[in-house]
């Protein structure tokens, strides 16, 4: 009988992890003004077999929580004692936004624009630094995990550089209806990650500070999906294959007006230029400006607060080549992860309902 090679053991902050063997690492962080001690949580995951390592990161943006309960989940899950490789989890990477419901730091630094951050900087550069150099930078693969910004809503979708191809693979086989060819933007993690070859994608689900089940759901499977994409899970016979729609490119349309916002096209809708994608109007109706859609493609995210400034973002357009394609992705992607559909084949737990 063939013995199959033993995994490698896993080292952080000096604490190992061997093969078969899982273990939850805090690793600290500058203490609060009141000298209570802060930690960043990590779950690390060490197969008997050899396979890659992949990180699972969310509250980058510390408001952002749909995330922390897909890696609640995927930290749950039964085959977490079968998989190959190393899984380190990092359900909130952002803590001090996490404790104060906030995007940003204490310093009001966006994290996820403060790559590749430094040892003696500020107080994102160091979250940034010991992040990268800490995890990142010890994985093969990585999916960070985001939702929108605060009264804001993203229709589930993946975000990469798909010029390459493992990436695209990689993109493709998450399962999220739509998959934006996004470039690397200076500061982010993505971009800081590019010169040591961790392969990252990017998903966006959901609102700030609000579960939502099929986001969750989407991201748990999709997790799950890339793991049998890399070699860290078996095939499974009943895991049927969801179709994504590429978007090349996207825009967003912003308010023309200050004003109360009347949107007249849900998530996910098919537009065409020069359709009617919204109403701004003064608070009595008396005067009224049209939000006109200036591309064709489907509204992808959108503004949940109908109080609006002029030339604020309010929808957001992504661009395909087959716009029957993107329609046809998903409606498949809705009815796959439809919370009230037992037989759906989706790894969750009882719906969360808000």
């Amino acid at each position: 009988m063939v013995k199959k090679p033993t995994n490698k053991a896993f080292t952080i902050n000096g604490i190992t992890v061997k093969p078969g063997e899982r273990r939850y690492i805090e690793l600290p962080l500058p203490g609060l003004y009141t000298h209570t001690n802060i930690h960043m949580p990590v779950h690390v995951s060490c197969g008997k077999e050899v396979g890659p390592v992949l990180f699972i990161s969310a509250a980058v943006h510390g408001d952002e929580i749909n995330g922390v309960e897909i890696i609640r989940r995927i930290i749950n899950s039964s085959w977490m004692k079968r998989h190959k490789g190393t899984l380190v989890a990092i359900p909130v990477v952002n803590v001090y936004g996490f404790i104060n419901k906030s995007r940003y730091l204490p310093d009001r630094r966006d994290l996820n624009r403060s790559f590749p951050g430094t040892e003696k900087g500020s107080m994102a550069a160091k979250l940034a630094y010991l992040f990268l150099h800490k995890i990142t930078r010890h994985c093969d693969f990585g999916i960070d995990l985001h939702t929108a910004a605060i009264s804001r809503d993203n229709l589930p979708q993946i975000r990469a550089v798909l010029d390459n191809d493992e990436i695209k693979e990689l993109a493709l086989a998450f399962g999220a209806p739509v998959v934006l060819d996004a470039p690397l933007r200076p500061g982010t993690l993505r971009d800081a990650s590019s010169d040591h070859d961790t392969k990252i994608l990017l998903y966006e689900a959901g609102e700030a500070l609000r579960f939502d089940e099929v986001s969750i759901r989407a991201g748990v499977n999709g997790i799950t999906n890339v793991m049998r994409k890399i070699g860290m899970l078996s095939a499974s016979r009943k895991h049927s294959k969801l179709e994504s729609a590429i978007a090349h490119s996207s825009k967003w349309v912003r308010a023309p007006h200050s004003g109360i916002l009347r949107a007249t096209n849900p998530m996910g809708h098919r537009i065409k230029k020069g359709d009617l994608l919204g109403l701004v109007s003064d608070p009595f109706g008396e005067a009224e400006f049209e939000v006109i859609a200036p591309v064709s493609g489907m509204v992808i995210g959108r503004s949940t607060l109908p109080l609006v400034h002029e030339g604020e973002a309010i929808f957001h357009i992504a661009r395909f080549d087959e716009l029957g394609d993107a329609e046809s992705a998903l409606e498949t992607f809705q009815t796959h992860h439809d919370p009230h559909d037992d037989d759906s084949g989706v790894i969750s737990d009882e719906p969360v309902i808000y």
